[in-house]
């Protein structure tokens, strides 16, 4: 019954770190950048609750995305872990200028410079935020905050299995 929000900045490894939770232990995989679509405003958050809602039904889910005051309230209730992908905005930076080149990719380097002021302000504007809403929504979830490679490798190693929590 592994069910695991993964949360992190942008470049973070998020949904790398959620394909690789999905083959180990053959949960389904959420991606929320893929469930919300590039042309969707304000107006269309209802109908992206629904399809998150509906994606979360499940016993067990991998589910990549931080979306925190539109999806907490649906997502961390059912959780049984929440990961915190802490890697340095060095890192992130890297990441995301990198991936705009790979052909496998939908980012495109017209989106760069706002998703480098997103990684940016990352620490200041959106952490605080995100972790507020956690708390609100899933206070009991345990977390696992991974900062490097060598936890990420271990972590996935036991399929999301952590000893204790942060």
């Amino acid at each position: 019954m592994t069910r695991i929000v993964i949360l992190g900045c942008a470049g973070s490894g998020k949904s790398t770190l959620a394909n690789r939770l999905g083959v180990r232990t053959g949960a389904p995989v959420i991606c929320l950048d893929a469930v919300w679509r590039p042309e969707w405003r304000q107006n269309d958050v209802a109908e992206f609750r629904a399809l998150v809602k509906k994606a979360h039904e499940g016993e067990a889910w991998v589910s990549d995305g931080n979306f925190a005051a539109a999806t907490f309230d649906l997502r961390l209730p059912r959780a049984t872990l929440v990961v915190w992908l802490d890697r340095s905005k060095l890192f992130c930076t890297g990441h995301v200028v990198l991936r705009v080149f790979r052909r496998d990719n939908d980012h495109r380097i017209g989106g760069l410079a706002k998703v480098l002021r997103f990684i940016w302000n990352f620490d200041r504007i959106n952490r605080p935020l995100i972790e507020a809403n956690r708390i609100a929504h899933g206070a009991s979830v345990p977390v696992c905050r991974l900062t490097n490679g060598r936890e990420i490798a271990a972590f996935v190693s036991t399929g999301g299995a952590v000893t204790a929590p942060d």
